[in-house]
């Protein structure tokens, strides 16, 4: 079978996304620090563990793996982090892509399917996002996911590097089996977040800025279920074996939801009421982002099965009752 290198392989898209080339006859290959992974999500291909900042690891997995092809999920992603410290998003997130996209080429490995993100895109109120609207990132894990962008387009240029970039919005749910899921230490995501304390794990949610042009004022947000995601992915690589080019997609469902909504359906999926505070704006936070593109549908053949705000929960809940890795 063919190898895929998948940079945090041992996180949560990373895990689900081994999942899915492991069921499309691919071998993926973790290639983690384990500093926000899990060793105990690897579960369908080998590991090896090493930093995106370390050239020489990057080449000796290269060299005893021959992958046909990159898929680079490791990235810091706090924005409220990005925003006190971004020397650490510039350090760790460019050059260890820059790393890995030399490492790469040099192996004579020309795929690469990169997980970038909506933050590109700023905070445009009112505006429905599609690959063609302006990038104007608001922090700096936004600014380092769209400098990345920048160096593969010029890596085709000089090195024949073929990619696809995928922009997604806010990624939520669980791999329906149950094998892996979502976990955080420290969790920063709204439904595992609203989940621990709907069980007691935390004394209450905060809801971070209740004063948004928005209907109720919080924020909205589009949610895309993690294995409609990684089902992309592979589609994103299956489009570069077939030679179709370099793209862009954004992976959406083109409905956001608000906070206070997002808690009202957990409400009707778990039977259970959630404590929740009200506090300030955290700096880095968009008031709205929702996808209004369809070219992953249309040129991909994406077709999102769970991507529903209710499954999406329910899948959440399931994982988070059941599932868990060592810490």
């Amino acid at each position: 079978m063919k190898n895929v290198l998948v940079t945090g392989g041992a996180g949560y898209i990373g895990s689900h996304a081994c999942k899915a080339l492991a069921l499309a006859g691919y071998t993926p290959v973790t290639f983690d620090n384990l500093i926000t992974g899990w060793r105990d999500a690897v579960k369908f291909g080998p590991f090896e563990q090493g930093d995106l900042l370390d050239r020489a690891r990057l080449d000796e997995v290269f060299a005893k793996y021959k992958p046909v092809a990159v898929m680079h999920f490791a990235a810091l992603s706090q924005v409220g982090e990005s925003m006190t410290d971004p020397a650490k998003y510039w350090r760790n997130n460019v050059m260890g892509s820059l790393n890995l996209i030399e490492a790469a080429t040099d192996a004579d490995c020309r795929h690469f399917v990169f997980s970038s993100t909506c933050a590109t895109y700023g905070d445009q109120d009112n505006v429905v996002l599609d690959e063609n609207s302006v990038q104007l990132p608001i922090n700096a894990y936004g600014a380092s996911k769209r400098a990345i962008e920048d160096m593969l387009v010029d890596f085709a240029a000089s090195a024949g590097l073929q990619h696809v970039i995928f922009r997604y919005f806010n990624v939520a749910g669980a791999d329906p089996e149950g094998e892996v899921g979502e976990f955080h230490q420290p969790e920063t995501h709204l439904i595992p977040l609203m989940l621990d304390a709907i069980d007691g794990k935390r004394d209450a949610l905060t809801i971070f800025g209740t004063d948004y042009d928005t209907p109720d004022g919080t924020c909205i947000r589009d949610y895309v279920h993690v294995c409609d995601l990684v089902d992309a992915h592979v589609l994103g690589l299956k489009w570069l074996e077939e030679g179709r080019g370099n793209r862009v997609f954004n992976l959406g469902t083109g409905s956001g939801f608000s906070v206070r909504e997002v808690i009202n359906h957990s409400r009707e999926v778990t039977n259970r009421d959630v404590p929740f505070n009200e506090g300030a704006r955290r700096p880095g936070d968009c008031t709205k982002l929702v996808s209004g593109s369809r070219r992953a549908v249309s040129e991909l053949g994406w077709e999102p099965q769970r991507s529903n705000l209710n499954q999406m929960i329910a899948d959440a809940w399931r994982w988070h009752q059941n599932g868990h890795y060592s810490a």
